[in-house]
């Protein structure tokens, strides 16, 4: 599959990149459907250095849309052109990629038209740490994305607009799926650390400070920068070991004010859910499954006449209880599993289509010479697909920033943020829940015959069972001011303070079932039978300081700058929480009603990071360059002679285009930089979710209030811990990375591109302490005592041109990366490890398995095959079972000690890492009208279901874990010899050991976005005084290209219950409209 896709985006490509070079060869006249023909107009086109202009538009100036269109055409090889049928004295609009347009008027001579170059393209900047560069000039590895990326899909929040953009920045799905408050997972580069207790995150800074992107309105953002190497993270210290996502907010410009609304309404429906069997189909695959196994049945045979007639229609008296597909049964309750008969499709009856959600954008900006401000607010309205009970997700944001002039040597910026989200769903939409969806077999009815939830169907608990919400505020204020007291020589100096809020609140309440005769009866539905209310509160204050300063000065075609400053931040976060039984009243469902079993609980922390840096950027007329980084950084964390480290960096760079001996090529590729970078970070990350985590050079003791298991005088007694052992040698985990780029760009900036190669080395990391002997009393402390390198490369190119009118572009990223133990500590030999844990030499994610030759098709076919290659494992060995592999030539399938030296006939059979991830994003646009479509994916990823997992296998550990779906039908029997599965069997899972015939090809490829647009012309807007309105209709994951298991989607192949049992993946419709006054 690898191959096709990647033929496939290639061709894409290349098609968008033919289309402007078809367009441009030769000399082109285009027809006009002006009947005034007075002349014909020629002329040449060149730049401000006398060089002709290839392929430039020249458009005739008309007010008739469609006649200027048509009257235009591009020049040719010699930047010459023609155009018939000009009227003498019309304008001409000349233009041309990294060059200003320009209007010209023809008298009826020749014309020689002159373009200037586009200083915003000769001077693009990208933000980096504390500042930004010209991007010609940037020597570490840097990769910016604008406004346009994040604001042209219509997404809930920025990753999901991120996901595929940004060559080396992985966005992948949590086990959470597509529940509405999910996050996603995030790295640079890869798996950074394995050490226990880190994490490899990179650093988020928005606006300056640390931040969350799931608190951002879209909307709101101006760029996105993401820092990859450690020359251009090492700025920031410790925290930015796996390298710095800098995001930039929007601002106040002066001129007149503006106004923008951007809002949509958005219609949702899941992209993949299991295809659900009928209940005929589930009746013969229990049955087989059961006969496999013992010889018996499931369903008898009077059942399926049963579950035949509903299915036909045969039942159709609304009085009658088989009319819903069940009956009275013995115990005075209304039958379901193997004595009903109704035909339901639990997937379509939890999850709806087409369920609306909103989001609006509203901002006004502005100012003068001396202060500028803007202001915006949004709404998102996100209902979720549940159709019993209700999940939605509310965010409202508040963003203001003022910057003013104070005098000619200092200016302020002042910046306030306020977001709240909402969210709410049944408190039984839980990992329970999607475990439990397909275990609901289609026979049971989802009504009984007296109009109640059918019993143990779980409807009643989402609509009755109680809430789980979350409310969340966080409100941050910034304050910066600069000053300048000389040329060349500024002082930056700015704090910020951040107050966030959550309080979680969750009620269960018994819910009741209802017999035959209506009388209700309790239910445990896992969470007792006694009412009961949890409710807590978080607050963190985050505080931040960085005051630095820069000077720079230039001697003649030396450029130099130098930047010295210092970081501080602190978290000081507390919680509490309490928890009752037994309410007042259900329909009271607060702490205080709580009559029973009271308990509370709270948490204090505290840590704080501090910093000197010092960075020097050296150019030499912008073709050699250089930057240094230094930083002392220090951590609350650690102990005082283990506290402060130093973190060094250093990179190069050579624009060769600038070289005399580039020659002629010079004319046409501007940049052509080689670039190497090396540099050392200090991890200090961790997950803060343990006393260990944010103290881990104090003793933990852990005492607490009556919890003993023992009672005196009746009452459960205070108890206290053994405390753990502290490691007084433990340091930081040190990263070292090494990275290689080039970066290009041609034909005025019309092709672009950076590749990159690199290799990070994770020193030290936290690995297993080491064995010590039990009469210790406690665990032995954790130490330094890991290493683990990833490498891998990554590749961005672009284009974007224009033909008259018609503007195109494409841009295509793919990325790769593999990590790889070096050291993990092992006292004893090195065979003698097991082969599924850590080992030096191991590439993360292998998977082992056997090796098939396929189903055996007779009895006697698996006995010949068996006699030398018995597996080990399970018995009753016949036609339509796996036939296993002996690998090892002693006549039997096993793990052998399961060890590296002695792993029997288990071998490496494949690797989940997710390997060459792609994006690409083709657009274009013309008299208003624009497309756009964006598409991502991983071209190369293994995957292997695990012994048992039912989404996969259907059958395999009993029956009440069983799940049958479409794919689950192409199973093994006299009259389907050629089937996919096996046999199926409850309580065995003999077939389903990882092997190389059930080995997915987890690769994919997914239209992420397709979206078209179109923008009314400016000459209708000026008269109502409006400067844009785009009406536009979008999809996002619109479609999926992948050989996979239909029954999963490809981004979310796990789930906190196994495979595939998470909330969905949503395909949403969206409809919006922008406008700007």
């Amino acid at each position: 599959m690898t191959k096709h896709l990647g033929l496939a985006v290639m061709l894409l490509l290349s098609f968008f990149l033919c289309i402007g070079n078809y367009a441009k060869a030769g000399k082109r006249a285009m027809s006009t459907l002006s009947e005034q023909k007075t002349g014909t107009c020629t002329g040449v086109v060149k730049d401000s250095k006398g060089e002709t202009l290839p392929g430039a538009s020249v458009v005739v100036k008309d007010a008739n849309a469609l006649t200027a269109a048509l009257n235009g055409t591009t020049t040719g090889i010699d930047g010459d052109f023609t155009l018939n049928n000009v009227s003498v004295g019309s304008t001409l609009i000349v233009s041309f990629i990294g060059y200003q347009t320009l209007e010209v008027q023809w008298n009826g001579t020749p014309l020689l038209v002159t373009l200037k170059e586009d200083s915003k393209t000769l001077d693009e900047v990208v933000v980096v740490g504390y500042g930004t560069q010209k991007k010609v000039n940037v020597t570490g590895a840097v990769s910016m994305v604008g406004a346009e990326v994040i604001e042209s899909r219509p997404v809930a929040n920025v990753t999901q607009a991120l996901q595929g953009a940004i060559p080396g920045l992985n966005l992948s799905t949590t086990n959470a799926g597509g529940q509405l408050d999910a996050t996603m997972n995030l790295n640079i580069r890869g798996t950074g650390s394995i050490g226990d207790g880190s994490v490899d995150n990179p650093l988020v800074l928005i606006d300056g400070i640390e931040g969350d992107l799931n608190t951002l309105n879209p909307n709101d953002i101006e760029s996105v920068s993401v820092l990859k190497d450690a020359a251009s993270a090492s700025i920031y210290g410790a925290r930015a070991a796996f390298g710095v996502i800098l995001i930039t907010t929007k601002s106040g410009k002066s001129g007149k004010v503006k106004v923008t609304y951007s809002g949509d309404v958005r219609f949702s429906t899941a992209t993949q859910v299991p295809d659900m069997v009928d209940s005929y189909k589930f009746a013969t695959f229990f049955n087989a499954a059961q006969y496999n196994t013992n010889g018996g049945y499931q369903f008898s045979q009077e059942t399926i006449e049963k579950i035949l007639k509903f299915q036909n229609g045969e039942y159709n008296d609304p009085t009658q209880p088989e009319y819903y597909g069940t009956e009275a049964g013995g115990d005075g309750k209304w039958t379901c599993y193997t004595s009903s008969f109704a035909n339901t499709n639990w997937f379509k009856e939890h999850y709806k289509k087409g369920v609306p959600s909103t989001q609006h954008n509203l901002s006004l900006s502005g100012g003068t010479e001396k202060i500028s401000w803007s202001f915006s607010g949004g709404y998102l309205q996100q209902n979720g697909l549940i159709r019993h009970g209700h999940d939605e997700l509310d965010r409202y944001t508040i963003n203001g920033k003022i910057g003013a002039v104070l005098s000619s040597w200092a200016r302020m910026e002042y910046s306030t943020k306020w977001t709240r989200t909402d969210y709410t769903k049944p408190q039984y939409m839980s990992e329970l829940f999607f475990h439990n969806i397909a275990r609901r077999w289609p026979t049971c009815p989802v009504v009984d015959p007296n109009g109640h939830w059918m019993r143990e169907m779980e409807i009643e608990e989402l609509e009755n069972g109680g809430e789980y919400k979350t409310n969340k505020d966080w409100f941050t204020q910034q304050l910066k001011f600069t000053f300048t007291p000389l040329a060349g020589w500024t002082i930056y100096a700015e704090g910020a303070i951040r107050v966030a809020n959550e309080k979680t609140y969750q009620s269960q309440i018994p819910i009741y079932n209802y017999g035959v005769d209506n009388t209700p009866f309790i239910r445990d539905s896992g969470y007792g039978t006694v009412t009961n209310v949890y409710d807590s509160r978080f607050r963190q204050n985050y505080y931040a300081t960085n005051i630095y300063t820069d000077y720079i000065r230039s001697f003649g075609n030396h450029n130099a700058k130098v930047l010295v400053g210092l970081n501080y931040e602190r978290y000081n976060q507390d919680a509490l929480s309490g928890k009752g039984y037994n309410l007042t009243a259900e329909n009271k469902p607060y702490l205080s009603q709580t009559q029973e079993r009271h308990s509370v609980s709270d948490s204090y922390w505290r840590r704080a990071t501090a910093g000197y840096f010092a960075r020097l950027n050296y150019d030499y007329n912008a073709k050699y360059l250089a930057e240094f980084n230094i930083r002392y950084d220090g951590s609350s964390r650690f102990l005082s002679n283990k506290r402060w480290a130093w973190f060094p960096s250093a990179s190069l760079g050579w624009n060769i285009a600038r070289e005399e001996f580039f020659g002629n090529l010079g004319n046409s590729i501007s940049t052509f930089k080689l670039r190497g970078s090396w540099g050392q970070l200090g991890n200090t990350s961790s997950n803060y979710d343990s006393f260990w985590a944010w103290y881990p050079f104090y003793q933990q003791q852990n005492i607490s209030s009556a919890s003993s298991g023992w009672l005196i005088d009746g009452k459960k007694q205070n108890t206290a811990a053994l405390p753990g052992i502290v490691n007084s040698t433990m340091t930081w985990e040190t990263v070292e990375t090494w990275d290689l780029g080039l970066d290009w760009s041609a034909f005025n900036n019309r092709l672009t591109g950076t590749f990159d190669w690199f290799s990070r080395t994770t020193k030290d990391m936290i690995g297993p302490a080491p064995v010590l002997g039990s009469v210790l009393g406690t665990d032995a402390p954790k130490t330094n005592n890991c290493d683990m390198r990833s490498r891998g490369w990554e590749l961005e190119i672009s284009w974007r041109d224009k033909v008259n009118e018609f503007q195109y572009g494409a841009r295509f990223n793919i990325s790769d990366s593999r990590s790889k133990i070096l050291s993990y500590p092992y006292d004893g030999a090195f065979e003698n490890q097991s082969y599924g844990g850590y080992y030096n030499g191991k590439y993360l994610n292998e998977i082992w398995g056997y090796s098939t030759k396929g189903i055996a098709q007779t009895d006697e076919e698996m006995a010949n095959w068996q006699a030398k290659n018995k597996p080990n494992w399970g018995s009753n060995w016949g036609a339509g079972d796996i036939m296993y592999k002996d690998l090892n030539g002693d006549g039997i399938v096993n793990a052998g000690a399961s060890t590296l030296g002695d792993h029997g006939d288990l071998k490496r059979i494949g690797n989940s890492t997710p390997r060459y991830r792609v994006g690409l994003n083709l657009d274009a646009s013309w008299k208003g009208f624009d497309f756009s479509v964006f598409f991502q994916g991983i071209m190369k990823r293994d995957w292997m279901f695990g012994p048992g997992e039912p989404y996969f296998w259907g059958a395999g550990v009993g029956m009440w874990q069983a799940a049958v779906f479409e794919e689950h039908m192409d199973y093994w029997r006299e009259d389907n010899r050629n089937a996919y599965y096996a046999k199926p069997y409850f309580d065995t899972n003999k077939n389903q050991q990882p092997q190389t015939r059930y080995l997915q090809d987890a690769s994919y490829i997914r239209c992420k976005n397709i979206q078209l647009g179109y923008s009314l012309p400016a000459a209708v807007l000026q008269k109502v005084g409006m400067s844009n309105c785009r009406i536009y209709v979008s999809c996002d994951n619109a479609f999926t290209i992948t050989s996979m298991s239909k029954v999963f989607d490809p981004e979310v192949l796990d789930g906190p219950w196994g495979a595939g049992k998470t909330y969905p993946l949503q395909r949403v419709i969206s409809l919006g409209l922008n406008l700007s006054f």
